[in-house]
């Protein structure tokens, strides 16, 4: 990304007017953060008429950074005009009344088009914006009403809404919004009960409309709009450079992006003593695994949990690290480490599928049987349980009618899951019943025709109801994905048809 910025940036100072460069560089500035690049080419953009409308978010940035109001308001009427991100009007407009009043507070249509995703946001900045002008009587009912609609720990609104209220004599109130487990919290409960005094500046507009691009890109994110995820992120980084918690959300994004040799960059920007340190070491991680560097982050990961507070969340990362990487044995140890974490009783079924699913790869099957039950027991109704645990029986031929019940369980939990309708078809099959088996195997599949496995079993119940040239169509899917044993295996039967030999395991 840095060398493609360079060569945007020689570009555009060859070829200044050049509107079609001017939108390349702009997106790949935006991007890689490089503001003045990116205010550049927007300005070329803009002066076309064909600025995106994210552009028009990086213009206010800039004209809250300047402290420039006028120019800021004239913006916030902008945005009403192009549409796309009118409904930041409001949360724009009053960010700038806190510091160049009278002070309004955001007004947002819920009846709009996107007056249901704006209202989740209105009263964390009603709150946020009263502790700005020192007014905690305002500050707490909106903080309540913030808080009470979400569903998630809202770490980072909770850490600047504490800070805020210390620094205004409500330390208890403070502390009460940190008591949740979570790292980033506990560090700052820690900080803030010792610290004697906390002198914490008000946000600035700026930082403010900073926060909701955030929030924005976080919701953006969770949908198919990666691009625009990634820009907002990146605006909320520029909003406020110093802040771990910009910095975490821009890295996550550029992870989800495809960029994560760029993620490792900026959490590496992340300070030590930050609340957000436990979660960037976590991100970087995953960022290292992401770009092939995995003996770097099973290092990391190790010495992370080195550490005697490591979490059940660090351990898991370890373990899934270690399988993917074939060391079951190990996985087998960290998966167990994180269960030691929870409390008895509170562990999660899916942390004992995980370690059945490392047992029974590493050859321990007996081992692998006897937590794969326990997961069972705790989660009888999920469908990827009863998949992994009758499927692993069906492999071994045992216990095979009991096996069937339980895939067929998870097949009607699930009836458009291509691996649960291979996994039962070929219980069918093995069960000796191969003309059941057919049906489901097909289905699956139709479903992944891609998946060599499915495609042999599908073969082999084929042959073994006498649709022979349809079985060796089949087998000859499954040799255009096979690999290694598997390949040589399905070339036998393509080549000489069906012998026992050749049998799918």
């Amino acid at each position: 990304m840095d060398l493609a910025v360079r060569g945007y940036a020689e570009a555009m100072a060859a070829d200044p007017g050049n509107v079609a460069l001017a939108l390349r560089t702009y997106r790949q500035a935006l991007e890689a953060g490089d503001t003045a690049l990116a205010m550049r080419s927007a300005r070329v953009l803009d002066q076309s008429g064909v600025l995106p409308r994210d552009g028009t978010l990086l213009f206010v940035l800039d004209a809250l950074g300047r402290k420039d109001w006028n120019a800021a308001r004239k913006l916030a009427d902008r945005l009403k005009v192009e549409g796309n991100f009118a409904f930041l009007s409001p949360f724009l407009s009053s960010w700038i009344s806190t510091v160049d009043g009278p002070y309004s507070a955001p007004a947002v249509d819920e009846k709009s088009q996107f007056g249901a995703l704006t209202a989740r946001y209105l009263d964390e900045h009603v709150a946020l914006q009263a502790l700005a002008r020192k007014d905690v009587a305002a500050a707490k009912p909106a903080i309540l009403r913030a808080l009470s609609v979400q569903t998630s720990t809202l770490a980072g609104l909770r850490i600047a809404l504490a800070r805020r209220l210390v620094a205004l004599g409500q330390r208890e109130d403070a502390i009460a919004l940190l008591a949740l487990d979570d790292p980033a919290l506990r560090s700052t409960k820690l900080e803030l009960a010792n610290a004697r005094q906390v002198s914490e500046l008000a946000l600035t507009p700026k930082q403010g409309f900073g926060r909701i691009l955030a929030r924005l890109a976080d919701d953006v994110g969770e949908g198919d709009s990666r691009p625009l995820a990634l820009a907002l992120a990146r605006l909320a980084s520029i909003s406020d450079p110093a802040s771990g918690e910009m910095r975490l959300l821009l890295a996550r994004q550029l992870v989800l992006s495809g960029y994560a040799d760029i993620a490792v960059v900026e959490v590496g920007k992340i300070q030590n003593d930050s609340p957000w340190a436990s979660a960037a070491n976590n991100l970087k991680i995953a960022a290292l695994a992401q770009t092939g560097k995995s003996e770097q982050a099973l290092a990391l990961a190790r010495d992370t949990v080195a550490r005697s507070e490591a979490s059940a969340a660090q351990y898991l990362q370890l373990a899934n690290l270690l399988s993917e990487m074939q060391q079951f044995g190990p996985a087998v140890d960290a998966y167990r480490a994180a269960q030691g974490r929870f409390a008895k009783g509170a562990v999660p079924w899916s942390l004992y599928l995980l370690e059945g699913s490392a047992l029974e790869r590493s050859g321990r099957w007996s081992e692998a049987k006897v937590a794969l039950d326990k997961a069972m027991a705790l989660a009888p109704n999920e469908p990827v349980v009863l998949n992994y645990l009758g499927y692993a029986q069906v492999e071994r031929r045992q216990n095979v009618p009991e096996a069937l019940l339980l895939l067929h369980k998870a097949q009607a939990l699930r009836p458009e899951d291509p691996a649960i309708a291979d996994s039962l078809g070929w219980a069918h099959f093995v069960a000796g019943d191969p003309r059941n088996a057919v049906p489901m195997l097909e289905k699956a599949a139709a479903g992944a025709p891609g998946d060599a496995t499915i495609n042999e079993h599908l073969g082999d119940a084929l042959w073994a109801v006498g649709r022979r040239y349809e079985a060796r169509y089949a087998w000859a899917a499954a040799r255009v994905f096979a690999e290694g044993d598997a390949a040589t295996r399905i070339n036998g039967k393509v080549r000489s048809g069906f012998r026992p030999e050749f049998a799918a395991p």
